[in-house]
């Protein structure tokens, strides 16, 4: 799929210090392969700043304790803090209270929370569930599994397979009557493309189908405010927006997450047990059985507090910059073949394309020999890459780190590539 003339505003510098900004981050004075690391691999996971690295080591060092169990100093102290976290999650993205933020060990964990605590409960043999063809297999497979469980039926939005953009032309039939359950990405993983989820989540609303929105790649790029988006559900991730790996968000309305049952059993979600019964917690704590990551909860805090301090409108307009400027030196190589739609104003900052007849794989290893850092493959995106016809993609992601020498770098390895496989 050869991408049509993006639209480009004249590329410009952001006021971002990057210089500054990448002083920050330890790991950046790295080598790989002998090269200046360069990493370009965000739409995994984001490199993390030292703010965050240091309250985790705190974590060990200074505190070390279970938390709501403990009756003494440190175990207070930890409780507090942990505590503070789902506070300044609730802040970050405008929810009415704190109860309403659940946290798991993941964005995946969030998606099969809510399919065994509400669905299962809620959604009915000939029932209907509606996704697209562009999620991750965090918000594809379960909605999958449950569908082929429960004897419901599972509808999917397609693509355009010209620029791998939804077909929104059906959607009234695809969200009906009958539909109890729409799940939809805010940003593709592999293409970096934003539907137009407002459409979506209102004709879902108009039905009266709950509804979730994958945020895992959305969340560390912009200004959420989850009461104008009027959704049941919001699931992201910690580790990609610089905090640490284990940590995952499930946001969900408080009268829904009361009425859903627990995913997990044990400790600290109980009210009260006794022989014959046992009486859960109300959310959110009915949902955090078992002793969590408390390092990595306080840790997401200061991660947190670190992009609000850089500035969510700052580090979008930086990333916009990286885009439209890797678009540009992109245009100058034969052969490459980049996917996704021409309105870079629907877009985020991922840069997905193929070299030629180069396997994604071979391309992936030449950058490495580089010193670049991206991702290749199927992106747990198998659903789109079949309906694109491909084998994989190369997949280039920036973050508030990157610079434009970053990309020069990139595109004189991609021209690297042309020549080997040329």
């Amino acid at each position: 799929m050869q991408q049509s003339q993006p639209t480009m505003e004249p590329a410009a510098r952001t006021s971002l210090n990057v210089e500054a900004l990448r002083r920050d981050f330890p790991i950046l004075t790295r080598t790989m392969r002998g090269k200046p690391f360069i990493y370009l691999d965000n739409g995994a996971t984001s490199l993390k700043p030292q703010s965050v690295i240091d309250e985790e080591v705190r974590y060990y060092t200074e505190l070390s304790a279970n938390i709501h169990r403990g009756v003494y100093e440190f175990s207070e102290e930890a409780s507090e803090c942990y505590d503070q976290t789902r506070g300044i999650v609730a802040r970050f993205l405008n929810a009415p209270s704190e109860r309403e933020i659940v946290f798991t060990k993941s964005a995946t964990e969030s998606s099969n929370l809510i399919a065994y605590g509400w669905a299962m409960k809620n959604i009915k043999q000939g029932d209907e569930i509606c996704i697209s063809e562009i999620e991750h297999h965090a918000n594809f497979v379960p909605w999958q599994a449950l569908a082929e469980r429960l004897g419901a039926t599972l509808r999917l939005i397609p693509i355009d397979p010209g620029d791998a953009s939804l077909d929104l032309s059906d959607l009234d039939r695809l969200i009906n009557d009958r539909t109890r359950l729409v799940g939809i990405t805010a940003m593709s993983n592999v293409t970096g493309y934003m539907p137009p989820i407002e459409r979506i989540l209102a004709r879902a609303r108009a039905v009266g189908a709950v509804t979730v929105v994958d945020g895992a790649q959305w969340v560390s790029h912009a200004t959420v405010d989850v009461q104008k988006l009027d959704a049941d559900f919001l699931i992201f991730s910690a580790h990609k927006m610089c905090g640490p790996t284990g940590v995952g968000v499930l946001y969900g309305r408080e009268a829904l997450l009361n009425e859903m049952d627990p995913f997990l059993f044990g400790g600290d979600m109980v009210l009260r047990v006794r022989k014959e019964k046992t009486v859960f917690r109300k959310a959110p704590e009915k949902f955090e059985a078992g002793t969590p990551n408390i390092a990595g909860v306080m840790a997401f805090g200061k991660a947190i507090e670190y992009l609000q301090n850089v500035g969510m409108k700052a580090i979008h307009e930086h990333e916009q910059d990286l885009l439209r400027y890797m678009v540009e030196r992109a245009s100058e190589i034969d052969g490459l073949v980049s996917y996704g739609p021409a309105d870079l104003s629907t877009r985020g900052g991922i840069f997905s394309f193929n070299v030629g007849d180069a396997h994604p794989h071979d391309t992936g290893n030449i950058l490495d020999e580089d010193g670049i850092a991206v991702r290749t493959g199927l992106h747990c995106a198998h659903p789109l890459m079949q309906a694109l016809g491909i084998p994989g993609t190369v997949r280039a992601s920036f973050y508030l780190y990157n610079t434009r020498a970053e990309v020069d770098r990139l595109i004189e390895s991609i021209h690297r590539v042309r020549r080997i496989f040329s």
